[in-house]
C-alpha cells in the first residue's frame, strides 16, 4: 500500500505466488503495486537485506563513562546487576539523565553477550525406562495446613521416576533425615511394585547437619546398604547444583501447586488428624499418577523385582527409665508407665513415632517429639502414666516441669488456670488431679473436657461431686452374670478308670 514499506513476509508470499501467477496478480495478492513488483524482480533480495546500516542520529549519552568506568565494573564484578551499575554511575555523575537507563542496560547486555564470561551449560538427557528414580524433600509451610486446629510443621518426601513421571509423596513431620528418607523411599517402591536401577538424591546435607564425622560415616553406610537391599545404585548430585536433580526439583512446584488447588477446592485447610491429611495427599498424588497410567505401566514392566521384605527404616537407641517415670531421647522427655522405672528399654525411632521394647516385647507406641527451635527440651507426656502417684502428691502439680504437656486437652489447662486465680493453690491442685483421675478411671476424657468448657463458659468452677455423679457407670447397663457351679460328682467321675477304654 502507498506510504508503507514492503515487508519480508510480503516478499516471500509474492515470490511463492510468482511461480504460478503473473506479476500483477501476485503483487495484488501480496499487497503492493505492480511497479514495486517489477522493481523487486530486478533485485529479489528480501527488503531487510537491502537496508543500509543506520548511523547514530544523536550523541552517545554514555560515551564518556562507558570505556572508563562501566566496562571496568563489568570486568571486575561479572555478577553485578545492570541497574546497580546504572545507579552507581549516576551517583558518580549526577548530571547523567535518568532516561538513559534502558540504553545502559541494553549496552551492558550486548557487551556481556560478546565479552562476558562463559555460562554453565545444561545438557538435556535421554531417559530410559526403569533406569532412574529421584528423591528429595520440599517444605510445605506456605500452605498453612492445620490438624485439629493446630499448625502442622511438616514437609513432603517426594519420589519420582524420571521416565514415566510416577510420583509418591509422604508427609514428614521432622526435618530431612535418614529415617524420613528410608521410610518414604520404601513406601514409594512398594507402592510402585519394583525398583529402578539407579536412585539419585541430593547431597543429604540437611540429614548430615550437626553430625559428628563418625555419625556421618554411619549414615552414609546405612544409606548405601538401603540402596543395596533394593538393588539400586546410589548417586548424588553436587552440593548446591539443583538442576542436576532437576527432574524432581521442577516437580516440587507442580506438586505444591496441585495440593494448594486441592485444598482450595476442599474449602478448608484444617484436617481432623494426621491420618486424614496423609490420605488427602495420597489422593492428590494418585490422581496425578492416573493421568500417566499407560506410561507408568510400561515402565513398571522394566523395573527390578522387589526384595522379599522391607529393611529397617528406623534408628535404634537404648534408654533407661528414670525415677521420673520416663526417659530422655534427642532432647525430648517421654513418660512411661512407672512399672518400667529402672529398666533399660530399646527404642525404635521413626519419623512420627517411637516403638518401645522391653527385651523383644513391644511395650507401647508413642508420638515422637522434637526439641524446640531455641534448643530447649520438649516433653511428650501421658497423664495416665503418673496419675496414680500424682493423686498421692497433688501439690507436685504446681511446679511440675512438664505441667503444660500433662493436660490432654485445652479445656483441662484452661480449668487449672481459672482455679489458680480463684482458689488456694492446694485446693486447685487437688481438684485438677481429681479431674485427671476421673478422666482416666471413667474413660471420659473427651466428654469431661466438653463439660468443663461448658462450666467455665458459664462462670462455674468444676464441681467434683456433680462430675463424679455425671460420669458414674450406669447400673442399668451392667450385665447380670449368673455363675453355674459344676456338681462335685463330676470330679469323682474324672478319677474313675474303666478297663478296656482308650486312655
Amino acid at each position: 500500500m502507498p506510504g508503507r514499506h514492503v515487508t519480508d513476509c510480503q516478499m516471500r508470499f509474492y515470490m511463492k505466488l510468482r511461480q504460478t501467477k503473473t506479476a500483477a496478480i501476485a503483487a495484488a495478492k501480496s499487497g503492493f503495486s505492480v511497479a514495486s513488483a517489477y522493481r523487486h524482480e530486478k533485485d529479489p533480495r528480501l527488503p531487510s537485506c537491502k537496508q543500509m546500516p543506520r548511523d547514530r542520529r544523536r550523541p552517545d549519552p554514555i560515551a564518556a563513562v562507558w570505556d572508563s568506568e562501566i566496562v571496568p565494573l563489568l570486568i571486575s564484578a561479572p555478577g553485578l546487576r545492570a541497574v546497580a551499575i546504572f545507579e552507581e554511575i549516576r551517583r558518580r555523575h549526577p548530571e547523567l539523565d535518568a532516561g538513559v537507563r534502558r540504553t545502559v542496560e541494553r549496552r551492558i547486555r550486548d557487551w556481556r553477550a560478546r565479552f562476558g564470561p562463559d555460562q554453565e551449560v545444561i545438557f538435556r538427557q535421554t531417559h530410559e525406562p526403569g533406569r532412574m528414580g529421584l528423591s528429595d524433600f520440599t517444605d510445605m509451610a506456605d500452605l498453612s495446613i492445620t490438624v485439629a486446629g493446630q499448625a502442622l510443621d511438616h514437609r513432603l518426601y517426594h519420589f519420582r521416576l524420571v521416565y514415566s513421571g510416577f510420583e509418591h509423596a509422604h508427609v514428614v513431620l521432622g526435618g530431612e533425615s535418614y529415617v524420613a528418607l528410608a521410610e518414604g523411599l520404601q513406601n514409594a517402591l512398594w507402592a510402585l511394585g519394583g525398583t529402578p536401577v539407579e536412585h539419585r538424591s541430593d547431597s543429604l546435607s540437611a540429614a548430615f547437619r550437626n553430625l559428628e564425622s563418625g555419625a556421618r560415616e554411619d549414615l552414609t553406610r546405612r544409606y548405601d546398604a538401603l540402596c543395596a537391599h533394593y538393588g539400586m545404585e546410589p548417586t548424588r548430585n553436587n552440593t548446591g547444583v539443583a538442576h542436576e536433580n532437576g527432574s524432581i526439583e521442577s516437580s516440587h512446584g507442580h506438586l505444591k501447586k496441585t495440593v494448594e488447588d486441592a485444598v482450595l477446592l476442599r474449602g478448608t485447610r484444617d484436617f481432623a488428624d494426621l491420618a486424614a491429611y496423609r490420605r488427602f495427599i495420597d489422593e492428590v498424588v494418585g490422581r496425578h499418577n492416573a493421568k500417566f497410567g499407560p506410561r507408568i505401566d510400561a515402565e513398571r514392566a522394566t523395573l527390578q523385582a522387589l526384595p522379599g521384605r522391607r529393611t529397617a527404616d528406623f534408628e535404634e537407641a537404648i534408654v533407661t527409665v528414670t525415677s521420673s517415670s520416663g526417659f530422655v531421647l534427642r532432647k525430648v522427655f517421654y513418660s512411661t508407665p512407672s512399672r518400667l522405672i529402672g529398666h533399660r528399654l530399646r527404642v525404635r525411632l521413626y519419623d512420627d513415632r517411637l516403638d518401645v521394647y522391653l527385651g523383644a516385647s513391644l511395650q507401647m507406641t508413642m508420638p515422637r517429639g522434637r526439641a524446640q527451635a531455641n534448643g530447649k527440651h520438649d516433653h511428650v507426656v501421658d497423664y495416665r502414666h503418673v496419675i496414680h502417684s500424682l493423686r498421692r502428691k497433688p501439690m507436685a502439680l504446681m511446679g511440675l516441669v512438664y505441667r503444660d504437656k500433662l493436660f490432654p486437652r485445652q479445656a483441662y489447662a484452661r480449668a487449672f488456670e481459672v482455679m489458680q486465680g480463684r482458689l488456694p493453690p492446694r485446693a486447685a491442685c487437688r481438684i485438677m488431679v481429681d479431674l485427671l483421675a476421673l478422666a482416666h478411671e471413667r474413660a471420659c476424657e473427651a466428654e469431661l473436657a466438653e463439660q468443663l468448657s461448658r462450666d467455665l463458659d458459664g462462670g462455674r468452677l468444676p464441681d467434683m461431686k456433680a462430675l463424679r455423679a455425671l460420669f458414674a457407670p450406669d447400673a442399668a447397663t451392667l450385665p447380670d452374670i449368673v455363675v453355674h457351679y459344676a456338681p462335685l460328682s463330676d470330679y469323682d467321675e474324672l478319677a474313675t478308670v474303666r478297663v478296656g477304654e482308650a486312655a
